[in-house]
């Protein structure tokens, strides 16, 4: 019996037509055989149904045939590191497979097809999805990546560092010419040492006797000439370094924001704002630590040990290897530690993103904390936040204070050796002081970039999770991308959606096969129960997501094949929930056209209704509106979401209830404005206050993500369906609280 998952599905693809004498659309294994004894549930879709059975060594067993027509429902149900297809038959629940998490999506698309063929035995379906899994861990892949983080070659992620930050290669060179000119420096420093002492301090023969003082200074002079070089040459080089990696991080940290702004919507709210917020701020400043600090270091340290290192085998060979003995014994412990150490900087900055993310939550939602009281509450959830994030920090730099004594007193090995040597060679005649003392020298020296080299994997670790995390967000393919032969064209206000099929979570539809179309100077009022999809309708259209099935048109082109930055810059839109930046009013209404006159600024918030009380606040259009604009009411951070639109001037506009923080009053007073601005475009609102769609051309009236009834509120309230209902009760409602909305009965035509 094969072994693999792929194998194995494609020997039960034979075994299950012979079996049920139909041609098998794709075949799927759950959990692989592990040994002998292990069983995986395995099953093949038909047209006309769903073949499963059990694979073990000896083969397909308890092979089943569950015809179409008696399937009643598919789920998929995502567990704690596993996933799973559910089928209900008769009345009774069945596992139709059981694998890891990284079997997602191939689960989900299996489902999505076995529910088209529920529905219509001829449906054309094609299985189109894989395991997202590791190759090597077997772990589940990042949502929209290829690259496994944990099994990443760290030499990949340094070579993608360099290709990405775009380095100035002329100021690398220049840095590494620095660099070596000290490296020559410090070799020259220990032999003036040892031409001090042997020549004048304690001179070996006559001749150096005869020397003067005069000769003496001019030595000095050069020793300390040679010291003050060597730091000014190192200014300019960490200067050098400096600029080159700020200016890579700033590179980096640009693509990396670009890249956060190309993801899809569905991307983005995968991931925490604390996290997104983390890999761009402190991920590329470890990064930037790295390139500015630790990577010279790294360069310096490898030159001073390649050149002390070399004279000194030129020197007395057998010193130098006594010297370095102790070092493949602390390689070897450094390298087992590598692995263990990964992980724990990556649970630290797991940790990390977290307390961001909590305190940024608080941050954001600080007027509901005060509201409710709940002040000491959220000092005790960061508090949480906060100490695990110490604990596992002292974790780590437990580890490192257990680890480094012993690895500094394996390399502090070979002063002892040296001590031993050498004051052997003194007393037999063979080595003089000032020899003695250029060799503990240059031993100090060989001895700094090896100590220092002990502290290098802990760097690393940072570096290297930092850039893992970084490059999780490069790799990540967006969900809405532009096509290589995107269109920019000029939007007349024709709209086509035409059976779409849309949901969030991939296995559960929100939207179910909804058709509907408009023209330009049609205004669509979209109505019904909350939940049932209005809004996820009009993020389609505005290609904030990508549709599952079905077309979305605009001039009879597919949206998809529209640039997003066409397609959105004629799209205006005033959104349910309004955001407005922390800056003045006037930023805030010329947002959505920034080259625009102040005249057609204030125009905009006239024909909105906000001009009035703008005027009314001390400092007028120049009013700091705080954070997310808390410095005016909610109505007026609506009615200047309104002018932002007015002033965008679109092809197509969308109100997303646009008037649900308006009072009754203040609704009436700009219903003319709307008017005016919806004509000759194609307008498409959503509101649960009926009376604001009274210009509608149609209605669509959704129920639970289908198109339950469209047309006129006339033809709707005469057919007494859901819209009538709605009314009705909306009606009541407004007698109940002493207001009449105004909703026109239907016109008796007998």
């Amino acid at each position: 019996m094969p072994q693999s998952l792929s194998a194995i599905a494609s020997a039960f693809e034979r075994a299950a037509e012979q079996f049920s004498h139909e041609k098998s659309l794709f075949t799927m294994a759950g959990f692989p055989l592990s040994d002998g004894s292990a069983e995986a549930d395995v099953f093949a879709v038909c047209k006309g149904g769903i073949v499963t059975a059990t694979a073990t060594k000896n083969g397909f067993q308890t092979l089943s045939w569950h015809p179409m027509d008696q399937i009643q429902s598919v789920e998929f149900s995502m567990g704690v590191g596993c996933c799973e297809i559910i089928f209900e038959k008769n009345d009774t629940l069945h596992t139709l497979s059981r694998s890891h998490a990284g079997a997602k999506t191939a689960y989900v698309e299996a489902v999505r097809c076995i529910r088209r063929l529920m529905e219509d035995t001829n449906s054309n379906v094609i299985f189109a999805a894989r395991m997202t899994i590791c190759p090597n861990c077997k772990r589940p892949l990042p949502q929209g990546s290829s690259n496994c983080p944990r099994c990443a070659d760290k030499k990949h992620l340094f070579r993608r560092l360099i290709q990405l930050s775009h380095l100035r290669y002329w100021l690398l060179l220049f840095s590494t010419l620095l660099f070596i000119l000290v490296s020559l420096l410090e070799l020259v420093v220990p032999k003036l040492k040892q031409i001090i002492i042997d020549d004048y301090i304690q001179p070996t023969n006559d001749v150096n006797r005869g020397l003067t003082i005069s000769t003496l200074a001019w030595v000095v002079v050069l020793m300390a000439a040679s010291n003050l070089l060597i730091n000014i040459i190192k200014i300019f080089r960490n200067n050098t370094f400096a600029t080159v990696g700020n200016s890579a991080v700033i590179t980096l940290r640009g693509k990396l924001y670009e890249r956060i702004q190309d993801m899809s919507l569905a991307g983005i709210s995968e991931k925490t704002a604390g996290e997104l917020i983390n890999r761009v701020t402190q991920d590329t400043r470890e990064i930037s630590s790295f390139l500015s600090k630790t990577l010279p270091t790294l360069v310096e340290q490898l030159l001073i040990l390649f050149s002390v290192g070399t004279v000194m085998f030129l020197y007395d060979w057998r010193l130098a290897l006594m010297i370095l003995l102790p070092l493949p014994v602390v390689i070897v412990v450094f390298r087992v530690l590598w692995r263990f150490t990964h992980r724990l900087y990556h649970r630290q900055w797991v940790a990390n993103s977290d307390a961001n993310t909590v305190l940024y939550d608080i941050f954001q939602g600080i007027r509901v904390v005060k509201v409710f009281g709940n002040e000491k509450q959220e000092i005790e959830k960061y508090d949480v936040a906060a100490k695990k994030v110490a604990d596992i920090s002292v974790k780590n730099e437990t580890v490192w204070s257990l680890v480094m004594p012993y690895a500094n007193f394996l390399l502090g090995l070979g002063n002892f050796i040296v001590l031993y040597y050498v004051g052997n060679r003194i007393l037999g005649g063979e080595m003089s002081i000032g020899d003695m003392t250029m060799f503990s020298a240059y031993v100090s020296l060989l001895y700094t970039p090896i100590r220092w080299a002990a502290r290098l994997p802990r760097m690393l670790v940072r570096a290297t999770t930092s850039m893992s995390k970084v490059f999780d967000i490069m790799d990540e393919d967006p969900q809405v991308a532009d096509k290589s032969t995107a269109v920019h064209p000029v939007i007349q206000g024709y709209v086509d959606v035409e059976d779409i099929s849309f949901g969030y979570n991939e296995y559960d539809d929100v939207l179910k096969h909804v058709t509907v179309s408009i023209k330009p100077g049609e205004m669509l009022g979209i109505v019904g129960p909350s939940g049932v999809g209005k809004s996820t309708l009009i993020n389609l259209i505005m290609r904030l997501y990508d549709v599952r099935e079905g077309s979305i048109k605009i001039d009879g082109i597919d949206i998809r094949d529209y640039s997003q930055d066409a397609l959105r810059s004629q799209i205006g839109v005033v959104l349910q929930e309004t955001f407005l930046f922390s800056g003045t009013i006037y930023e805030n209404l010329a947002y959505a056209k920034p080259s625009a006159e102040r005249e057609e600024v204030i125009r905009a918030a006239k024909l909105s209704g906000a001009h009035s009380f703008i005027m009314k606040l001390p400092d007028a259009y120049n009013t700091k509106l705080g954070e997310m604009g808390y410095a005016v009411s909610g109505g007026e951070r609506q009615r200047i979401s309104i002018a932002r639109a007015i002033l965008h001037n679109p092809r197509i506009l969308i109100l997303d209830e646009a008037t649900s923080s308006l009072d009754t009053e203040t609704e009436k007073s700009i219903q003319d404005a709307f008017t005016n601005l919806i004509q000759d475009r194609t307008t498409i609102a959503i509101a649960h206050r009926l009376s604001t769609l009274r210009n509608a051309t149609k209605l669509l009236v959704l129920h639970k993500g289908r198109v339950a009834e469209i047309g006129t509120h006339e033809e709707l309230m005469r057919s007494n369906g859901i819209y009538y209902g709605l009314v009705m009760a909306q009606r009541q409602m407004s007698r109940m609280v002493g207001t009449d909305e105004k909703i026109k009965p239907p016109e008796d035509k007998t």
